[in-house]
């Protein structure tokens, strides 16, 4: 599914309300713009770093106050630069954009890494009180488990089920988020499974799905730049991640086979592997 906004496209500048360590790695930037406070699970915006670059990030919506977030994982210049914002200083933001995950009913699967986890969140906020989520929550330590108190407290609204994994084993199962995945489309089917989190993971829980014949939706990250389909930087296969995604089916990753999970596209369009 796809929303579009006709003025989404039109770069805003936003003063930062608020600023959250959320782990070593990861802070996470609030800030008030009414289009992107009305976005759907799965969309994603532009923010803008003035003098330094403009970099996606999924949206976290469903906050009072047209209140939007943004979980930044301190990866690169731009988003050094974020983490060294303060409390009054200014981005700019540009979105709504992409489609969204599908909504759906009855028992439902979620498989989140690292930051990953936003847009899954963002989803399980909005999902009826009648489905029966079972969420799991993916890092590489304890410390990295971004949002896990949140998570924790939409359990004690709808009794939603909340499995963790580190791959140095400081809190749940040890291994990777993939692995309990295996365990639970053995035991019984989902009517859905939505993931988001590295490519790998993803091609894993996409394998997975394929074997036990489930519906999926996950969330592509590519290199984008215009984010409304023009500049061809996030082409994988014969779609735009921008324009066309980022939520992508499993009919749709049958036909990307060949990239999804091996290779992107660097800042020069050079092939790199992932």
């Amino acid at each position: 599914m796809s929303a579009y906004h006709t003025d989404a496209n039109w770069l805003r500048t936003k003063p930062i309300l608020d600023i959250k360590t959320e782990s070593p790695t990861v802070k996470t930037v609030y800030f008030k713009d009414k289009l992107c406070a009305r976005a759907k699970p799965g969309q994603f915006l532009m923010l803008w770093i003035p003098g330094v670059d403009e970099i996606p990030f999924s949206i976290l919506g469903g906050n009072d106050g047209d209140i939007v977030r943004v979980a930044v994982r301190k990866v690169g210049e731009a988003t050094q630069a974020l983490h060294d914002k303060k409390v009054g200083q200014l981005v700019g933001v540009r979105g709504p954009f992409g489609n969204f995950f599908s909504p759906s009913k009855g028992r439902i699967l979620m498989v989140a890494g690292g930051t990953g986890t936003v847009p899954l969140l963002f989803l399980a906020k909005t999902l009826p009180g009648t489905a029966k989520v079972t969420f799991v929550l993916g890092a590489k330590t304890k410390k990295e488990l971004i949002f896990k108190d949140e998570i924790e407290d939409k359990i004690g609204e709808n009794g939603l089920q909340l499995i963790t994994s580190t791959e140095d084993g400081t809190c749940g199962i040890t291994g990777l988020c993939t692995e309990p995945v295996e365990e639970l489309l053995h035991d019984e089917i989902p009517y859905m499974v939505y993931a988001c989190g590295p490519e790998q993971m993803l091609a894993k829980v996409f394998e997975l799905c394929k074997k036990h014949g489930t519906k999926l939706e996950v969330s592509l990250e590519r290199l984008m730049r215009c984010a409304v389909g023009l500049c061809g930087s996030c082409v994988i296969g014969r779609y735009r991640v921008c324009k066309d995604g980022p939520v992508f089916n499993k009919r749709q990753l049958k036909e990307i086979s060949a990239e999804f999970g091996h290779s992107k596209h660097d800042f020069d369009r050079h092939r790199i592997r992932i």
